[in-house]
């Protein structure tokens, strides 16, 4: 027993990890260059204006669901010293994900809340509520917005809210911002050319095992290192994560995560094949036909199947017939 939670406890250690990779460098690049500098080079905290007409300029950062992207945009903004909340505890960084449901005036009371605003009028007019919010991040000093899964806000409202995003990079007291989300938010983006060339763009990659087998293999090692597994031996099992991960680096992660979790509640010292099918049919309902982990031929599984099953078909109606 007392094994059993000392390799618990090393698993918890393990989930707040953060994994070092070169996409960090390149997210960073991105917000820094959003930023103002001083004299000598270092960074401020205040947006940087890329006209003489004191416009700001933005970043969208997309990903497929379960790319690991929010985790990169929060680890990338907490690690700049300029991004730091002020000694009187400001913030300088304005973070909110996109409530339900999706309106631009929800966004807009949520965006005040994050600010410590609590006297929005719920009845206000949407963009009357926006110039307040706008004012709240002059006054306090704000230099970022980041919205996570922005995707969802632009279901409604759209014309609306890239004015908005517009606005607030415009002017003596524009922000930088920030946009995370998957494919839809950059095909929404693409659709307004004069928000596009304010926003540059980066997309996470999908997995390839033969360009990011090595990598996935020397964290699964690390990982059962801390928490006292021998790793896995069989050598297809990191094709079979990729698959069964849809390619995406964030749900390879979880994968791992809760095959970690079977192999310590058997008390295995062994990771084995057997713990990651386990995890994939706890998280995937998929019976053992449909386990991309104990499937001969994994590759030919859809693990989307049933999702994509359920989505509506349009059809055609003939003039002429009801």
């Amino acid at each position: 027993m007392k094994d059993f939670v000392n390799k618990e406890a090393a698993l918890d250690a393990v989930r707040g990890l953060h994994i070092g990779l070169d996409w960090d460098g390149e997210a960073a690049m991105h917000v820094k260059r959003l930023l103002a500098r001083d004299e000598e080079g270092n960074l401020l905290p205040k947006a940087r204006f890329f006209t003489k007409t004191g416009e700001t300029r933005g970043m969208m950062l997309v990903g497929a669901p379960g790319s690991g992207k929010s985790h990169l945009m929060d680890r990338t903004l907490v690690k700049i010293p300029a991004l730091a909340a002020a000694d009187d505890g400001v913030p300088r960084i304005i973070a909110c994900p996109v409530p339900s449901p999706a309106t631009f005036k929800s966004m807009t009371l949520a965006l005040l809340e994050e600010t410590g605003y609590r006297g929005a009028n719920p009845r206000q007019e949407a963009w009357s509520l926006w110039q307040v919010f706008r004012h709240r991040l002059s006054m306090l000093g704000v230099a970022v917005l980041w919205i996570d899964e922005a995707q969802d806000l632009f279901c409604a409202d759209r014309k609306l809210i890239l004015r908005a995003l517009k606005s607030l990079m415009q002017g003596d007291d524009a922000v930088a911002v920030i946009l995370s989300g998957t494919d839809e938010l950059a095909q929404v983006i693409r659709t307004d050319s004069q928000v596009k060339r304010r926003f540059t763009a980066m997309v996470l990659p999908d997995l390839v095992e033969t360009v990011h087998g090595d990598m996935y293999r020397a964290i699964l090692q690390d990982y059962c290192a801390r928490v006292g597994l021998e790793p896995p031996v069989e050598p297809d099992l990191i094709g079979r994560v990729f698959h069964g991960a849809r390619y995406r680096f964030g749900r390879a992660i979880e994968l791992l995560l809760v095959a970690m979790e079977f192999a310590i509640a058997g008390e295995a010292e062994h990771l084995t094949v057997d713990h990651f099918a386990s995890a994939y049919a706890m998280n995937e309902a998929a019976p053992a036909s449909q386990n991309v982990f104990y499937a001969e031929n994994f590759l030919l599984l859809d693990p989307d199947a049933d999702e994509r099953a359920e989505k509506p078909r349009n059809r055609r109606v003939r003039k002429g017939r009801a």
